[in-house]
Parts: C-alpha cells; structure tokens; sequence
C-alpha cells in the first residue's frame, strides 16, 4: 500500500557559482592642446564604473570604464594640475561557467594602477582589475511534512523534525541617480577648478513597507580644489539619500542585505555661485538587494508502524539553517614617515582590498589591506604623496560550520594632522560580512506499508531491560523495540524525552499490533 505523504515547498534563490576574474589594460593617452606640459607626475587615482553586466547561458560579462585622475605638476608653472581620461574595459567568463544562474551579481575594484610620462604630452597607464561575479540560480524546493493517513490500524509512528531555514526570496534592482548641492566645508575658500574627487556611500536603513523597499543611506564626498589664486584645497560633505525599489510578494519582516555600485558621477561647480563655495554632485548608481526570510518547516525525517513493516524512500535536503549580517568597525590610527618637514596635507585617502578569512574553531579573523594615500606640500610648497599599506584585522565568534564572506570599506571621512615623525591618519574601516551555514536533512519522499504481511512478535519477550546508548535517542529505542516513545516514558515514569536518563537502566515494552 502506498502511503499518501503530505508535501510543502517553497522557491529560493541559492548560489549557483562564484568566480573572481583578473584582467590587466593598459593606455597612452595624449594630453589636450588646452592643458599645459607634464613636468612630473604627482599622483593617479582611478574610479571604476559598471555599466552593463549580462548573463547568457552561464557566460557572463561586464562592462565598465575606469575614470583615471592623473595630478601633475606643469612645466614653466607652479600648482597642480588635473588629467582626466576613461579606459573602457569588458570582462568575461569562460562558458557555461555559471550555468542555469538567472541572476548576477558583480563588483570590479582596481587592484593597481599607476602612470608614468613618455614625454611632457604623453603618458602610459597600466591597471590591474580584479571582478568578482556571483551567480544566482532559481531552485524550487519540496518535502514531505506529515503522513496523510488516518487509518489508526496502521499503528504509524512518525519522526517530525522542526527545521529553521533562510530562503533567498527576492534579488531586485535597480538603476537610480542622486543630485544634491555639496557646500563646502566653512572656512574654506571657494573653487575655481576641481581637481579630484571620492564618493563613498553607506545604506543606514532598510524598511519593508508592503512591496516596496525603503533605503536610506550617506554619499561621503571628498574634493580636491584650486582655488582662484592657485592654492589647492580640500573639503569633505556628506550627503543623505532614499530610495524606493518594488519587491512584489516579499514577506513581512523579511530582511535586505544592499549592495551599491557607481556607475558614474558628475561634480561640477555651481555657476551660479560666484563665490564658487556650492558643488552640484550627481551620482549614478546600481542597486542590488537580496531579500531574505526566516521560516519554520517540518520535515517527515523518519517512519515505521509497530502492526506492519514499511519501506520508504528518503532523500538529503539542503536548506541554509543559519544567516546573520553583520559590521564590525576597526578603528586605525597610523603615521606615514615622509623623511621631510610637510607644510599642508591636501588630501587623505583610504582604500581598502580583498578580505581574507581565517579561522580557528569558532573564531573568525577577517583582514584586509588598508592602502592610506596622503598628498601634502613640503616647505617649499613642493606637491609629494606619501603611501602606506596598512593591515587591519577584524575577530569574529561563530558557528564552526559557516561560511563567511566579507568586504571592507572606509565610509566615513578620512583625518589626518602633522606631526614631528609624519602625517598621523585616523580613519574607521567596516567589515560588512555575512555568515551562514547549509546542512543537510534526510527526509523522506515516498513510504509504503505491507498491509498484507502483519509483523509477527509471538516470539518477541513483552519488556527489554537496557541502558540508553551513547548515540541514541527516544526514537532509536522505539523504533528498534518495536515500541513508541510515551509506551517508554510511561513504563519508566517519566514526564518528557529529555529526562531519560543514560546511566540508568530503562524498561522498554513491546507493542503487540
């Protein structure tokens, strides 16, 4: 007889392959007839956009430029000078290296860059860029909860497990722009040139109203400027954003976890503002949110009948039993030795590399190398950059089976001040990780009883007296003796599972049909 077994299911997202690829572009770029001659190039920094990422048939591919920033001193001339030019880049996968993923995710940094002059109206760029590509596959999910049948002559004894799970429910995105006024920082002089500029941001709020999904965030933007009499300045604002993206069918209480990626930006001085002191900033952005639900499912796990035997027919269950986001701040304070005596420091920045893990049981060590950029003028006003890596490490406690992945990132504006050794920099850096772990449950997917063989326990004894193993439980007894769980507690007097004892001697009664 085929037993009719109960079923649930659910939809989810999991990852269906990760990939981190390396790639190398290079460039000579002429300078402009309206710029002066390059005597000695000071510094380069680079930003780079996504513009498009596609998924097709498990290849996948990027594209993207990097807006490079070169800051040179000219010949005949005093000051610092900008150079700004894009090298369009495209990424891709080898085939079928994600296969049947619907979904992706990318995030592409600049691991190197530097230029060098061929000669004053020339120069050579070399950039390393390291992407790192997540692909996502859709994956119905189905179990047994329970055995339908009603029939108590079936004598069935059914182990029911209670089982959390996160399921990945909703990756939405979505392409926005944000355009705000950036005063300058009070006491500065106005601009009459931007030179450089640093947009980080940072998502403070996720709210789930419905079907839409409320962010709230801070652009922390950082200038380079001349000002009208040629000296350079720098200045620091933060600007607050929100956002709505529709999330059709997202649970309540679910949880976002957000990624923000520049595709662009244009900071310009306000015309309007003779004094030069307002900067109109637009930012152009993509936004990725994976949101996830927490559920209870009951899994059908084990079954047997005390009148019958029964076969049944079980499979492994994969489902992510534990998930937890999570920052963690460090808080670096470094000097940058500069073996001269420096004047003014004009700009301070950090970026922050690959995260490497590590562990030891329970403790997870997250590190990251801080590359600290500092551009100050000596006493003799000579423009110098000053660069350090710094390691900064961050310690976790967590489960010994999870995974954890991890980026970090300096958010917030970056301080410095001068000193007798140096350039001493404060700045924070935020370990944004998540951590999970999958496990697998066996549950059953198909069950039959032998209705037409009843067992035969005439020569089984009515009461085994014996300890409880080791590894065993309520339910092993039972099922080994051909008994149930409150048959056992009841001959032993006892009130619940957890207080049978395992020094002890237990009295096990047989069922008879």
């Amino acid at each position: 007889m085929e037993l009719e077994l109960k079923k649930a299911g659910f939809d989810t997202y999991e990852i269906g392959g990760e990939l981190t690829l390396t790639q190398e572009e290079t460039a000579e770029t002429i300078v402009p007839d309206y710029c002066p001659d390059i005597a000695r190039i000071i510094e380069t920094e680079g930003r780079v956009f996504l513009h498009s990422r596609e998924l097709r048939d498990g290849k996948a591919e990027l594209s993207g430029t990097v807006r490079v920033t070169v800051l040179y001193t000219p010949e005949a001339e005093g000051g610092i000078r900008t150079l700004e030019f894009a090298m369009p880049f495209t990424v891709e996968s080898e085939s079928r290296a994600l296969p049947e993923c619907t979904v992706l995710t990318a995030q592409t940094q600049s691991e190197f860059l530097e230029s060098r002059m061929l000669n004053p109206r020339k120069i050579f760029t070399h950039c390393k860029l390291v992407s790192r590509l997540t692909g996502y596959r859709r994956l119905p999910v189905e179990f047994c909860t329970d055995a339908a049948s009603e029939d108590e002559t079936l004598c069935l004894e059914k182990r029911q497990e209670r089982q959390r799970v996160f399921l990945l429910t909703h990756i939405a995105e979505k392409d926005f722009t944000c355009s705000e006024e950036m005063n300058l920082s009070p006491g500065r002089d106005g601009a009459a040139e931007l030179l450089s500029s640093q947009v980080t941001s940072s998502v403070t709020e996720t709210k789930l109203v419905g079907s839409k999904l409320i962010l709230k965030g801070v652009f922390t933007v950082s200038l380079l400027y001349r000002t009208a009499d040629g000296r350079c300045c720098s200045s620091t604002g933060e600007l607050p954003f929100s956002q709505i993206m529709e999330v059709e069918g997202a649970a309540e209480g679910a949880v976002a976890s957000v990624m923000l990626q520049l595709t662009g930006t244009d900071l310009q001085i306000d015309g309007g503002d003779p004094e030069g002191r307002q900067i109109a900033v637009t930012l152009y952005l993509h936004a990725t949110v994976l949101l996830r639900q927490e559920l209870e499912v009951t899994l059908l796990s084990d079954l047997y009948s005390t009148a019958y035997d029964v076969a049944y027919d079980a499979a492994p269950l994969a489902l992510t039993g534990f998930w937890e986001p999570m920052t963690r701040r460090q808080n670096v304070r470094e000097v940058l030795e500069i073996g001269v005596v420096a004047d003014t420091v004009l700009s301070l920045s950090v970026t922050c590399g690959t995260v490497n893990v590590s562990r030891e049981g329970e403790s997870v060590v997250l590190r990251t190398g801080a590359a600290v950029r500092a551009l100050y003028l000596d006493e003799g006003g000579v423009p110098l950059v000053a660069e350090r890596t710094v390691e900064v490490s961050c310690q976790l406690e967590l489960p010994e089976d999870c995974t954890v992945s991890a980026r970090a990132v300096c958010a917030d504006e970056v301080q410095g001040s001068l000193t007798a050794g140096g350039i001493e920099v404060r700045f924070p850096v935020d370990f944004r990780a998540e951590a999970a772990s999958r496990s697998k449950r066996v549950c059953i997917t198909a069950a039959r009883v032998d209705t037409e063989h009843p067992k035969d326990l005439s020569g089984a004894p009515s009461l085994v007296l014996r300890c409880l193993g080791k590894q065993e439980n309520a339910w092993d007894l039972a099922k080994r003796y051909n008994t149930t769980i409150p048959a056992i507690l009841a001959a032993n007097q006892l009130e619940g599972e957890e207080a049978l004892p395992r020094d002890q001697l237990l009295l096990i009664p047989r069922k008879r049909g």
